[in-house]
């Protein structure tokens, strides 16, 4: 099958710290990453580097190539023997989601010219999916390769026009993204807000994703399969009185009604999942803390300031919006097949809850 490659090779004990030589071999020329949730980076039993014990426990021997690892070929013929099911190498070697998770599949990112919805129409993009995005304005990238529809969520006729287009255009609908949302209402508490305040807020953050759901869920339905991504926020769990009431309530609603289409649809194979960001360095957040800054007449610094100690971020900082993204595609791909009715935060530990 070819000749060991750490033939004629010193057999001296490695100088990498943790490292042992291994017991059937020579040195192991290769540092492998750790791969989660399936194999150790090194032999239990005797420290070496995994590579060497692979060689040594399947008497495989493999002829390097400086362009492949050589875990890669290794995985490739023998994949079944590692009990790697039916999942390649490629897409957990580094952790991640490599390119090929979503090929073929439509994607509809509402809210997806801007901030975490852009960054989550990019990542899903770069994992082949077909993407169609949606916003009352066009995107200012004129070359992005998204089929953009311009669409205003608010008004309940949106969502017939949007299922309508995607359907006609591609026959089928495999991930929604729920993305669109804001706090459309101003600050201050009940006395503030007025019943418009209270309906616009409802409308974008809540009715529009029911809207969507309820028009191309039966055609997942038909398929037997799909995947529908809520964006919630922190805020729905921990409101800010002073700052959020309206839009809070909005998306604590639109938590519970994630959790029972969960329950409803799971048996016809389709996966909902809520992600909950907290703090986003976005467009929105930033003109949020210059209202506020305004409003006060303080500094957008103090504002910003006043925004962090109300939410309490333990990592001291916002979130970038591919961050969101990273966990949105991970919940979008078939390694989150299992994965349905969940909530997930990504708010740098701002929840104060086990």
């Amino acid at each position: 099958m070819g000749q060991d490659y750490n033939q004629g090779r010193s057999k001296s004990i490695s100088n990498t710290p943790g490292k042992k030589n291994c017991l059937s071999f020579g040195r192991c020329r290769y540092t492998l990453p750790v791969i989660p949730g399936k194999i150790s980076n090194t032999c239990q039993s005797c420290s070496a580097s995994l590579h060497c014990f692979l060689l040594r426990r399947y008497k495989i021997f493999i002829k390097p190539d400086k362009k492949k690892h050589p875990l890669t070929l290794f995985v490739a013929k023998w994949q079944p023997l590692l009990f790697f099911r039916e999942q390649p190498l490629q897409f957990i070697f580094n952790g991640s989601i490599m390119s090929s998770s979503l090929k073929g599949q439509v994607v509809l990112v509402t809210g997806g010219t801007k901030g975490i919805g852009k960054a989550i129409a990019g990542k899903l993009s770069d994992a082949g999916a077909q993407v169609v995005v949606t916003a009352r304005n066009a995107p200012k990238d004129k070359a992005s390769e998204h089929h953009f529809i311009a669409a205003d969520l608010v008004q309940p006729e949106s969502a017939e026009i949007i299922a309508k287009e995607i359907v006609e255009k591609y026959g089928r609908i495999d991930v929604i993204v729920n993305n669109a949302g804001a706090n459309l209402s101003p600050g201050g508490g009940f006395s503030a807000l007025s019943d418009e305040h209270w309906y616009n807020d409802w409308q974008l953050n809540f009715m529009s994703a029911v809207r969507l759901n309820k028009m191309l869920l039966p055609v997942m339905i038909q398929q037997k399969s799909g995947v529908i991504i809520n964006i919630s926020t922190g805020v729905a769990k921990q409101p800010i009185w002073e700052m959020t009431m309206s839009y809070s309530s909005a998306k604590a609603a639109l938590n519970v009604y994630s959790k029972a289409l969960a329950n409803e649809v799971g048996a016809k194979g389709i996966r909902v999942n809520v992600v909950s960001p907290g703090v986003v360095k976005t467009p929105l957040m930033l003109e949020f803390i210059e209202g506020i800054a305004t409003s006060s007449n303080i500094t957008a610094e103090e504002a910003f300031s006043t925004v962090m100690n109300k939410v309490g971020v333990p990592l001291g900082r916002m979130a970038e919006p591919e961050e969101i993204a990273d966990l949105v595609a991970f919940l979008a791909s078939p390694q989150a097949k299992y994965i349905t009715g969940a909530n997930y935060s990504v708010d740098g530990g701002a929840l104060p809850i086990v």
